[in-house]
């Protein structure tokens, strides 16, 4: 189970995943917003048999290891032959929607013990990855819900893990919300965000403008990545709480033991 050094040097998150998740990253280096011609607004409508099809077979609906075992997700696990194959048979964009990061299963559990936070309230989930965080803020009572993730791939499986919870689909968009004029969001949620140093620096500005503007509260969650703990958007972060996470997820993140929810207070 070798991880190849193309990988560690341009993959998002540490991590000691094989097979799909060694995928090279294209010639032109890792492409933030790739997409965008294509967002997707609504329920599951949308949905491409084939592709629905295709997810179906080769994820695998859990709800263990994780922080919230209260919501079920299709997720890439040793038990999916993926997980093993080589990851240029992998026919899509790289599935980073397939795995549960540590800081959205962090902001995921908060806002499932705190539904106060989010009830009858608007909610834009960035970078929504599998959907979880988004999940638990509707879980909650979220009066309206936003899930953005570039790939829309993982529009799809937002979709299937909506159904999975037996939970009517969210809106999804698939363009690059910072690119966007701004809405008005009572609270803005992301986790595993800060990766990358340009999409940092764009997503604190992005923010900063939310909360001046709207007076949008944002919660982050991370783990505790370099890039993130050395960012200047530290100096206006309140800390909210701290997980221990589960042994699996530690595993599969390098041994990282903690993640943390933060109050974003420009």
């Amino acid at each position: 189970m070798a991880l190849g050094l193309g990988w560690r040097a341009f993959a998002p998150f540490p991590m000691n995943h094989c097979g799909v998740f060694l995928k090279a990253v294209r010639s032109n280096g890792l492409s933030l917003f790739p997409w965008g011609q294509s967002p997707w607004r609504g329920t599951g409508s949308f949905l491409d048999p084939e592709m629905k099809a295709f997810l179906e077979e080769n994820t695998e609906v859990t709800s263990s290891g994780s922080l919230t075992p209260e919501i079920q997700l299709r997720l890439l696990t040793p038990r999916c032959k993926f997980w093993w194959q080589k990851a240029d048979l992998w026919p899509y964009s790289e599935p980073y929607w397939a795995i549960y990061w540590p800081g959205g299963q962090a902001l995921s559990r908060y806002l499932l013990d705190n539904p106060d936070v989010v009830r009858g309230k608007s909610v834009l989930d960035l970078g929504s990855g599998c959907g979880a965080t988004a999940i638990a803020a509707k879980m909650s009572g979220a009066s309206r819900i936003l899930a953005n993730d570039i790939d829309p791939v993982a529009g799809m499986a937002i979709t299937l893990n909506c159904e999975l919870n037996q939970l009517n689909p969210f809106p999804i968009l698939t363009k690059n919300i910072l690119d966007l004029e701004q809405d008005k969001w009572d609270l803005v949620v992301l986790g595993d965000m800060f990766y990358d140093e340009d999409l940092a620096d764009h997503l604190h500005q992005w923010l900063k403008n939310c909360f001046w503007t709207h007076r949008t509260r944002v919660l982050i969650g991370d783990p505790g990545r370099p890039l993130f703990s050395g960012h200047s958007i530290q100096h206006q972060l309140h800390k909210v709480v701290e997980y221990s996470l589960p042994e699996p997820t530690r595993r599969e993140n390098n041994g990282l033991t903690t993640s943390t929810v933060w109050d974003f207070q420009p």
